[in-house]
């Protein structure tokens, strides 16, 4: 773990190579990722049933092994824990109830010259979500992808994961079913982002691609990107805590390891304005990780990239070093986090207060935590239901219109050496 004092001599060069260092994958697996796509685009489902039976240790042959059909959703839904049921029913009203907030607004209007104006907004006819696979899958990760793309309207929404040894998690079962998913198709990797994109014998194309995955998924939808359209590349998890001395270390500590127990790439940040607290917080992140059945990897991510920094000011200098960090999640826990919220222009998704762990916002809180990584928050934003809409302008225009409008289309298609384009205006204006 590193620590940073920001009154220190080469404070800001330690800084710039925290922010510099996005933790990212650095193996080629470009080069193999595009063979893959290649070769899934030129023979579809064999390539999928050569790599699903050499990496998943799973055949598909029958339909069965193939995909996962509603019913098999529905009986697992059914067979839940009545808690976890209620619980996978409370993250889905709530997740469901904030995304259907976002849905845009059509515009039609008439300005100023008669020209009547505006744009509709759509889905798209088929969206599909990639589940990373195994027994550790993860519901949530489902359900935040899957239902702002059913409240966006959807029609037809296709999750591919991959089944290691026929395993699937009966929780991403249950959360298919409560998400109104289509079809589940028991393929991963590379390989089912390009079947998505591309679409195969059995599997048919979609035009919108979101959901996590490793390296190769990630390279996939890179690659793909423009053939369909993606949410993001993302990288490893990250969480940046702004906190004062008057919180509880132990809290503190919890919620710096909740996102390093997703990876050893990922990273945990603490800003604070006190030495003492700084000090207990890495005694307090030490004994937690004792109890923890995924410390290997927090422990490794804590070790390796986390990151304690200590200032003088947190309304002065937290905000400025936050922005830089642009971080995926960032908890501000102080007595009025609302004036440094104020500040930080940068960052996927903030949590204000002392009683808003990070957690909330993975599971029930509402907003989406598909969000984006390594500083992308400078320029990204979480998934919404826009990801699986878009915009079409419409323009209609009378001939007094044309006439008020017309004459400088002509002026500047002349201008740009276009004169069909001119033409095509000046024709009706009897010119």
């Amino acid at each position: 773990m590193i620590r940073l004092d920001t009154q220190e001599a080469g404070f800001a060069e330690a800084f710039s190579a925290q922010v510099a260092n996005r933790r990212e994958s650095d193996g080629d697996v470009s080069a193999l990722v595009t063979q893959i796509l290649a070769d899934v685009r030129a023979r579809g489902d064999d390539v999928l049933a050569e790599l699903t039976g050499k990496f998943d240790r799973h055949p598909l042959v029958t339909e069965a092994d193939w995909r996962i059909d509603a019913e098999a959703c529905r009986e697992a839904y059914e067979a839940l824990a009545p808690d976890l049921r209620e619980a996978l029913e409370t993250a889905a009203e709530r997740i469901r109830a904030y995304h259907a907030a976002q849905l845009p607004e059509n515009r039609d209007y008439t300005d100023a010259q008669g020209v009547r104006l505006g744009a509709v907004w759509r889905a798209v006819d088929a969206a599909g979500l990639y589940v990373p696979g195994g027994r550790a899958a993860y519901p949530s990760s489902l359900l935040m992808n899957a239902i702002p793309a059913k409240v966006a309207g959807v029609e037809r929404l296709v999750v591919t994961t991959p089944t290691p040894g026929g395993e699937i998690n009966p929780l991403v079962m249950a959360a298919a079913h409560i998400a109104g998913v289509d079809e589940i198709w028991r393929v991963g990797g590379a390989q089912a982002v390009a079947a998505l994109a591309y679409g195969t014998d059995r599997i048919k194309p979609v035009d919108v691609i979101t959901g996590p995955g490793n390296a190769w998924v990630a390279e996939a939808k890179r690659q793909l990107y423009g053939v369909v359209g993606i949410d993001m590349v993302a990288g490893p998890s990250e969480i940046l805590v702004i906190a004062d001395a008057k919180n509880d270390p132990r809290w503190i500590a919890v919620d710096l390891l909740s996102q390093a127990e997703h990876d050893p790439a990922a990273q945990s940040i603490l800003i604070t304005d006190d030495a003492a607290f700084a000090e207990a917080v890495a005694q307090a992140v030490e004994a937690e990780l004792k109890q923890l059945a995924t410390q290997e990897a927090a422990r490794a991510s804590w070790e390796t990239h986390g990151l304690i920094i200590t200032v003088r000011d947190l309304l002065a200098e937290a905000p400025a070093l936050a922005n830089a960090l642009a971080a995926e999640h960032v908890e501000i826990a102080t007595d009025d986090p609302q004036a440094i919220f104020a500040q930080i222009r940068h960052a996927g998704s903030i949590f204000l207060g002392r009683h808003t762990p990070e957690a909330v916002g993975d599971y029930v809180a509402g907003p989406n935590h598909v969000l984006p990584t390594g500083r992308r928050a400078r320029f990204a934003s979480g998934l919404s239901v826009l990801d699986f809409m878009k915009r079409t302008s419409f323009i209609q225009l009378d001939e007094a219109a044309l006439h008020k409008i017309g004459p400088a289309a002509v002026a500047l298609a002349d201008a740009e050496g276009l004169p069909a384009h001119g033409r095509s205006v000046s024709i009706r204006l009897g010119k």
